[in-house]
């Protein structure tokens, strides 16, 4: 019998819905959340409205790896939430990420009816050490300025109250904002290719 490494899958879905609804979607994705959660194998969601007012609206969760994460995009329970959406909330992205290495890809993108796993596309993952000093990049300015800001206009909060504000802000920037646009930025480093103004 074969050993095979679990690697956490993470979904990322891109959803649109009219603002005049923004509290039914809210609703309708904890009450996602709640079923995903007695799903062995289940490691977290999350969601961001890309601003104010906004029509899109991006969600991540994580599984353990892909059969957890199989289980619970087959189950009844995720089936009927999902259809209890039909006519408010539309599905306009999915994303499949394994491993941090998976932001340094080109999005895999597909409907949000096929169950099965997308298929690979792309060049391969950079070595990891480029890959943590992409990260350490993004992060590295963006922590500074937030420690900086919670330091002056929150000293009077407890430190456990500001990482976790901290944190609660950080990562959809890291994720839908920073992140992407340094690894676009820094794609020619990362695999390997020639500088931008060299190349001609």
């Amino acid at each position: 019998m074969s050993l095979t490494l679990a690697v956490p899958v993470t979904v990322a879905i891109a959803r649109r819905v009219d603002p005049a609804r923004s509290s039914e979607m809210v609703a309708w994705m904890r009450a996602g959340t709640a079923l995903a959660e007695a799903f062995p194998g289940f490691l977290g969601a999350g969601w961001v409205q890309s601003g104010p007012g906004s029509p899109e609206w991006h969600m991540l969760y994580r599984f353990a790896d892909a059969e957890t994460l199989r289980r619970w995009e087959e189950s009844p329970q995720r089936h009927w939430w999902l259809s209890s959406a039909q006519g408010i909330v539309e599905h306009t992205r999915v994303e499949r990420r394994t491993g941090i290495e998976g932001w340094f890809d080109p999005p895999l993108e597909h409907s949000v009816d096929p169950v099965g796993p997308a298929e690979p596309v792309g060049p391969t993952s950079p070595p990891r050490w480029k890959q943590a000093v992409t990260i350490w990049l993004a992060f590295f300015p963006l922590s500074l300025s937030a420690t900086l800001l919670t330091s002056r206009f929150l000293d009077a909060v407890p430190l456990a109250a500001r990482v976790l504000l901290m944190t609660l802000c950080l990562t959809p920037l890291m994720t839908y904002l920073v992140l992407p646009r340094i690894t676009r930025a820094l794609h020619w480093w990362l695999h390997g290719q020639p500088a931008p103004w060299r190349a001609s």
